[in-house]
Formats: structure tokens, sequence, C-alpha cells
């Protein structure tokens, strides 16, 4: 048996330039694994909590020395000399010794760190792949990349209400076939984008910026590009979008500016319907707001059959609100972001909650990434068939979609592809 010897961390910077730490465990046996943790900027309000130092002469407040202390001083006393392969074990200690129920003394993002790297290690020793000594013989189909082409909301400096436009390569045999397809659509739409005048800087998780005028023209747009890369839409590419609903409510009513109306929660529904019923779309996330329960149980009653209907801020990752929106018979799917609720063990017992009960799991990044391409392994491990890293450019997005490339040579003839799941 190994056990754990040391726990470091430092600061590190995310994909956004705003601090974040990176933790390292080293056991007796001589083995070492680092994981870093990603920070997100739309965010559930029962997420758990990040530490952060709140410290305006350094870093706009965002500094985490306090988590890095919090790393090498209260969870390593906690983690120290026990078993390196106890995943539950160690994550449950850490979450004891923290005390609180949103993580809020040691910080979600110093225990989670731990809790990566903890996993790491153990994979390490085992001499296997993560993937495989997260899922066992079992691990083997590619996820379907769900990729951020056009951004808006929290994620861009535009006025789009809807924070991501999505393309999903879902008619290919092959992982490799996919990822290629959803590269060239995002050139195209770029090469539309070119053409039309207008601007192509990227939003946080890398999708395009355009200030395009509204929902239809982006979606239009995308269908435009799809056809100029030669693909079909509805077969080979689909579409889904990240609404990042309780962005835009405000006071009962959901108000698109960009739309130039006030919708109430049936209008919004009614809005959702139409676009399902006019373009390929295959997925919704937080098509309404994180509280409002009983729009998402009608959103789910009028579009739950045809549509996935993602909850993200509303389930935060969490076992026990994920049971209640089962129980509550809201959405059909969720959001796995291990930092939401700040460790592994915790983001694997909601995704065997949603599985019991027949939910969709979309293995997610978050906005403010780093290298690290945990979730890639963790979406294979978890036959999730869904991940959400953002769009196939920029160093932090791409170091999961190559991930999964390397897991796809591995794997071989025994991978498979998810796409057929969502061929109709």
């Amino acid at each position: 048996m190994a056990k754990i010897a040391a726990v470091r961390a430092r600061e590190i910077l995310d994909s956004r330039g705003h601090p974040t730490l990176e933790v390292e465990i080293a056991t007796t046996t001589g083995h070492q694994a680092r994981a870093s943790v990603p920070s997100g900027v739309s965010t559930g309000r029962r997420e758990a909590v990040e530490l952060r130092d709140k410290d305006p002469e350094r870093y706009l407040g965002r500094g985490v020395r306090k988590a890095v202390d919090c790393v090498e001083t209260d969870l390593a006393d906690v983690l120290v000399g026990r078993d390196s392969d106890d995943q539950p074990g160690n994550d449950r200690a850490m979450i004891r010794a923290d005390g609180t129920e949103d993580k809020s003394r040691f910080g979600a993002n110093a225990i989670l760190g731990c809790s990566l790297a903890l996993a790491r290690v153990a994979a390490d020793r085992e001499g296997a792949p993560l993937y495989r000594h997260l899922g066992g013989e079992q691990a083997m189909v590619l996820p379907v990349p769900f990729l951020d082409v056009i951004a808006g909301g929290a994620h861009a400096n535009n006025a789009l209400d809807i924070q991501e436009f999505m393309i999903a390569p879902i008619g290919f045999r092959r992982y490799s076939e996919a990822l290629r397809a959803g590269a060239e659509v995002y050139h195209a739409v770029r090469a539309e984008l070119v053409e039309r005048g207008f601007a192509t800087g990227v939003g946080d998780s890398g999708g395009l910026a355009p200030s395009l005028a509204h929902s239809r023209e982006t979606i239009e747009l995308i269908l435009r590009a799809i056809a100029r890369a030669g693909y079909a839409h509805g077969t080979q590419i689909a579409l889904a979008l990240d609404a990042a609903a309780s962005a835009f409510r405000s006071g009962g009513t959901y108000v698109m500016a960009q739309e130039g109306r006030d919708l109430t929660t049936d209008e919004l529904i009614d809005y959702w319907a139409l676009l399902a019923d006019e373009y390929p779309l295959i997925l919704l996330e937080d098509g309404l707001a994180e509280d409002d329960w009983p729009g998402w149980a009608a959103l789910t009653r009028r579009l739950g059959e045809r549509v996935e209907l993602v909850g993200d801020d509303i389930f935060v990752t969490n076992p026990r609100f994920l049971a209640e929106g089962i129980a509550a018979r809201v959405g059909n799917s969720v959001v796995i972001k291990p930092n939401q609720v700040g460790t592994l063990t915790e983001s694997m017992e909601t995704i065997g909650v949603a599985r019991r009960a027949g939910y969709g799991i979309v293995i997610s990044g978050r906005s403010g990434e780093t290298a690290d391409d945990f979730i890639a392994d963790l979406a294979v491990a978890t036959r999730a068939g869904r991940i959400k890293a953002g769009a196939p450019v920029r160093g932090e997005h791409v170091a999961k979609y190559n991930r999964l490339l390397a897991i796809e040579r591995e794997l071989g003839a025994a991978g498979s592809y998810a796409g057929h799941e969502f061929v109709r």
C-alpha cells in the first residue's frame, strides 16, 4: 500500500489570465501527479465556493494564495499518511475537515485540486491510463464534442443573449472524423463572418464573438457554414445552445435585450420550442433560470421527448440537487463540472444518480480553463457520450480534444463513438 507523502500547491494562471491553483501529490512509493483547477464566470448560486484572497492590491483580488496555503497546511494534515488509492475515503476526509456545506473554509478549488491529483497518482501507481483507472474495462466510448462556435452572454464582449451556440458532429463513425468535421465547420463560420465584415475575436471559451443582431441570424449563419464545409445539418452536424438563462432573468422576466423583447417563462418556452421546430436542435442547456423550477418542469413536459434539456446552474454537479430535480421531473440531462461540487467522488456520485434516472451526462470544462485534460479521461471513464470543452481552438480547449484523439488510438477497434445516440 502506498501512502501520501507530500501535498504541495502553487498559484498559476488560467486561460483568462486569472489565478488558479495546481496541486501535486507525492506517495511513499515515489509516484507523483499534478492537477490544476478551472474556474467559471457564469456560475450557479449553489456552487461550492472558490477560496480567493480578495486582496485588491494583487490580481484584482482574485489571488489564490489562501487556497494554496490551505492545501499545504490544513489539507496536507488531513491527507499525509493516508492510503493514496482510497479516493472516496480521502475525499470524504477533506470534506469532513472543511466542515461547511459549501466548502468555504478551505475552498472547493483547494479541495478539488487535491482530489484530482489523487486520482492521477492512483492511476500512475496502477500503471493504467486515467480513463481505465476511473472507468474500468467498460471505458470504451468516445464522447460527442459539443463545440462552441459563436459566443455570447457572459463569455463574450457582444450583445448576444445566448451564451454559447454550439455544433455537435453526430453523424460520424469515429471521434477523430467528428472532431475534424467540427474544426472545419468552425473555420467555415469564421469565413462567413469575415465575408460579411464582422470581427472574428473570440470569447472566453474560444467561440467567435461577432456583434450579430439576434439568435436566428446566428443560427442561420452557422447552418450556411455547415453547408460551406461540405456537411449536412441535422444528419451530420446538429446544433446545441447554452442559454445561461439565469443571466438574463430579471424580476421574474427574461430580458432578451438583443432580441428586443421581455418574455415570461411560458413565452421563453414557446421560443425554444419554435427554434427546435425550425432547426436541428438536439441540446438546450440552462434554457430557464436556476430558480425557475416550475418553468423547468413545464419546459421538460414541452420539449423533453425531443431535446436534451441540460441543467447546469440548477444542479451544480450536486447529487442532492440533481435528485431533487429528478423527483420534480426537471430536465433530462446534467452538466458535470467537478469544481462546482469540489471533489471527484461527489462528481461521480452525481453521474451515478443521473445514470440511474436515465438522464444524459455532459462532462464540461469552464470558461477559465487550464491545459489540464482530466475531463477528457473522465468523459470516457463514465461513458458520458458528451463533452463540452469549448471551441476547437486555443490550447486549453484543444488539450481535451487532443487527449481524446490519443485515447481513441489506444482503444483501437474496441472503441466506439457516441454520435449514434443522437441520430434520429
